[in-house]
């Protein structure tokens, strides 16, 4: 056998001797401390299982966009993706919308919207460029409903 064909069957030895060890070393109370950290709530009247973000922001960021189809949202890593959604009225225009929850406060700071826009020519869907307000304009009315589902929530 020549040396490099054995030294490469070693370490894939190594290897999967590594990966067997560490499969059999399964820890519950690891398992337990993740889930621990997801407590249940309820939100009106909709039962779940808490995020890793702010439940309100996640909430109503759900309800502010509600018009637009979505294409992902992951409620632990808070990631919310939009698809194009065009504006019947507007159809040579379409936008789409990313949604960042970054913390589990509700601050301003723990939210970020980011807007992208496309218009139709005769070659095609081409990008163009948004007014930077109206991601803003998102963010203001997302915190404004996560206030009101705090409060709601609270009396």
């Amino acid at each position: 056998m020549k040396p490099e064909t054995l030294r490469l069957c070693k370490i894939l030895g190594m290897a999967c001797g590594a990966a067997i060890l560490a499969a059999c070393a399964s820890n519950n109370a690891a398992e337990e401390s993740r889930n621990a950290s997801l407590p249940s709530y309820s939100l009106d009247n909709k039962s779940g299982t808490a995020t890793s973000v702010n439940k309100y922001l996640w909430s109503a960021s759900l309800e502010t966009l509600d018009f637009m189809p979505m294409f992902s949202a992951d409620p632990i890593g808070g990631i919310i993706i939009t698809d194009w959604y065009a504006n019947p009225s507007v159809p040579n225009e379409r936008l789409k919308a990313n949604i960042f929850i970054l913390d589990t406060a509700l601050r301003a700071d723990a939210l970020r919207v980011t807007v992208f826009k496309q218009q139709y020519t005769p070659a095609g869907w081409q990008d163009s460029p948004v007014n930077p307000a109206t991601s803003r304009e998102i963010e203001n009315a997302i915190l404004t409903r996560a206030r009101q589902l705090r409060l709601n929530s609270i009396g």
